[in-house]
């Protein structure tokens, strides 16, 4: 009896073990990592340059710039990144999505920002932030960002715990990934031609 207590109790740390390991980013035993079939490398590849000019101008639609580890390699391993998050006025926003490996934490450079989130318990969590104010988006929950000024844009800067922190954005996985329109018909307890109607709205257009 003793013996399977034992056993059970290293299935259960070792199952412990797993689930941290693949809610983050690996540690590494070394100072960096190096890029593939790459034996020497100087500064430049630890600077990243695509946020220049970046604050120079306001898009016509909102639009995150990432700098992550897809776009900036030296960050392989070392469990950061970052985005610059622009709004234009009246009506700019981030729709509803979610960063399966990592928190985020928002601060406000420019304009005003309305900002959510709903926790396991569907409870909505909001607020209104001006320049200066920051606001944490815990791993994993649904969140937003928006920009209700019919006048001013708004610039934000997240930053991640994570080099690849994912986004999953709630329309798209919902009504862009081939779902059955009779199921989300009635999964949303509606019919087949609203949702139709809905996912031609967030087709790109031509």
């Amino acid at each position: 009896m003793a013996l399977r207590n034992f056993a059970v109790l290293i299935l259960a740390l070792s199952l412990a073990t797993t689930e941290r390991a693949i809610a983050g980013d690996p540690d590494i035993v070394s100072d960096f990592i190096m890029p593939p079939n790459n034996t020497k490398v100087d500064g430049r590849f630890f600077t990243y340059t695509k946020f220049r000019g970046i604050f120079d101008g306001v898009p016509e639609t909102f639009k995150v710039t990432k700098a992550s580890l897809t776009e900036f390699p030296a960050l392989d391993g070392q469990s950061v990144s970052y985005a610059v998050l622009q709004f234009p006025a009246n009506g700019g926003v981030n729709p509803p999505h979610t960063h399966p490996r990592s928190s985020e934490l928002l601060f406000l450079v420019a304009g005003f920002l309305e900002v959510g989130f709903v926790d396991t318990k569907n409870v909505l969590y909001t607020q209104k932030l001006r320049v200066g104010d920051m606001f944490v988006f815990p791993k994993g929950l649904v969140h937003y960002q928006y920009n209700s000024r019919p006048d001013i844009p708004a610039i934000a800067v997240s930053a991640f715990g994570s080099a690849n922190a994912g986004t999953v954005s709630v329309p798209l996985s919902v009504f862009a990934t081939g779902i059955d329109d009779e199921i989300l018909a009635k999964s949303f307890k509606t019919d087949v031609h609203t949702i139709e109607k809905i996912k031609a709205g967030l087709a790109p257009h031509k």
